[in-house]
């Protein structure tokens, strides 16, 4: 029995039960949210090893101890932070009162208000941990939330719904599975929020289907984030990272590094060190549980597609294959590390984000080309800078603009639960983690109290202005 696709008016009447239910419950306590909180951190720590499984299933083969540390304990982490920390960023904040007001008594403050019923819109490539984790900021905040995993990894979805379904009423959190149909019907429901995790081009459509009602979103994207290796850096140290970055999850991540700049008189030895840290890390790779396979046959052969471009219009393409294995016949769709060397601008693998394997190395003589050459690009979701030059880091830092930043690594930045993640421009709009998730899932209601005393004072400011004399 195949499986019947919700329709816009199905999740439409689970909406207006959620808002219905949300505006009866008033206002939403702390005790409210952290068990709200506390139930999904129980469906990860129960059921985390099957997740897991039902990852790796959907990718043909996903490390289960990647999955573990990214997409379980990635998201225990922020729910538990939200957790401790709720309470405080309930409280009011008081603001200043103009003066001579507040002299007088009057005061202001901001209140933060739930919205109601966010949207989540989750993809494919961490499916889990970009479902739960933004769960950390929308239940603090006091929200009630519907979700809309990828069809892409459809056992993953199925058992978020399964579990999910268990551990929480309809009214509360509600999951819907069904394929680009069903997205599009879910992007055009009036919530109070929608949060859009994806592809830039999906984003445009889904940005585009949240207007008809005037719903805010959050846009997390992607784009192509550069790595820059100043003149500085510790350049084993710099392979060594990047090739870190760029191999989790087989570089299927929307912060992985999608291109290095470094001095063109470093190069060559770029490349070894970066085939010497490969090889630590995966000695073999075809049959290797440590390395993810691309998540099926379209992305495999939209990847291979841009090395045979790239191999078309005169790169050097450094395949990094320690073991030297035959990947003609697999089981998997897995794609060895690939470097290439002398990129054009009019290759698809400078053009498109690659979201694989496959890192491009351009040369520079002198780092203003290369902030020359960033700028020129779309603002990307990441950037990273490698080097011990004080100046030149200012440098890279304010004259360029992205998302965010990680210096002398990569990708890390998301980690850190106190700072914002977000895009800029094309890689996406609004942020979130920690209080910054919030207040992104919160109304921040601006309140006034006016005082007796000003009261009577302002009488004297009212009409009649001119006073009969």
């Amino acid at each position: 029995m195949t499986n019947v696709e919700p329709t816009q008016a199905d999740m439409q009447a689970v909406l207006d039960r959620q808002k219905k239910a949300y505006i009866a419950e008033g206002a939403v306590s702390a005790e409210t949210r952290i068990d709200r909180i506390d139930r999904a951190i129980n469906i990860l720590k129960t059921h985390g090893t099957k997740l897991s499984e039902a990852m790796a299933a959907d990718f043909g083969h996903r490390s289960m101890d990647q999955s573990k540390m990214t997409d379980i304990d990635g998201s225990i982490g922020p729910l538990e932070s939200s957790k401790k920390q709720l309470r405080k960023w309930m409280r009011p904040e008081k603001r200043k009162t103009m003066f001579p007001l507040g002299i007088f008594g009057a005061r202001s403050r901001i209140e933060y208000q739930p919205l109601g019923v966010v949207g989540c819109i989750s993809p494919w490539n961490f499916p889990v941990q970009l479902t739960f984790a933004p769960l950390a900021g929308v239940f603090a905040a006091g929200n009630r939330t519907m979700i809309k995993p990828s069809e892409f990894t459809v056992q993953t979805s199925q058992l978020m719904k399964e579990l999910f379904a268990a551990a929480f009423d309809e009214e509360e959190v509600a999951v819907f599975t069904g394929g680009p149909d069903v997205g599009g019907a879910f992007s055009r429901l009036p919530f109070d929020h929608l949060l859009f995790t994806g592809a830039t081009s999906i984003a445009k459509h889904v940005m585009k289907a949240a207007a008809e009602n005037l719903v805010p979103v959050t846009l997390e994207l992607g784009g192509k984030s550069p790595v820059i290796i100043g003149k500085s850096a510790n350049l084993e140290q710099a392979a060594t990272n990047i090739m870190a970055g760029k191999t989790m999850n087989a570089g299927q991540i929307c912060l992985a590094p999608d291109y290095v700049i470094l001095p063109e008189e470093n190069r060559d030895e770029f490349v070894e060190y970066a085939k010497n840290s490969v090889a630590k890390m995966f000695p073999n790779i075809k049959d290797n549980p440590d390395y993810t396979s691309i998540v099926n046959e379209r992305h495999f052969d939209r990847l291979n597609s841009y090395l045979d471009d790239a191999k078309d219009k005169g790169a050097n393409v450094v395949e990094i294959n320690p073991a030297k294995e035959d990947f003609s016949q697999q089981e998997h769709h897995r794609i060895p590390p690939t470097l290439v060397l002398d990129p054009t601008d009019d290759m698809k693998v400078m053009q498109d984000e690659i979201f694989g394997p496959i890192l491009p190395i351009k040369q520079y003589k002198d780092i203003e080309e290369t902030l020359g050459y960033v700028n020129s690009k779309d603002r990307p979701l990441g950037l990273y800078y490698f080097g011990q030059d004080s100046t030149e880091e200012r440098e890279v830092l304010t004259r360029t603009t992205s998302g965010g930043v990680t210096v002398n690594d990569v990708i890390m930045h998301i980690a850190q639960e106190d700072l914002p993640f977000g895009g800029v421009g094309p890689s996406g709009m609004g942020s979130y983690h920690g209080f910054d998730g919030f207040k992104n899932f919160s109304h921040a209601k601006a309140v006034y109290s006016q005082s007796n005393t000003v009261s009577k004072l302002a009488a004297a400011m009212r009409p009649p202005y001119k006073k009969a004399s």
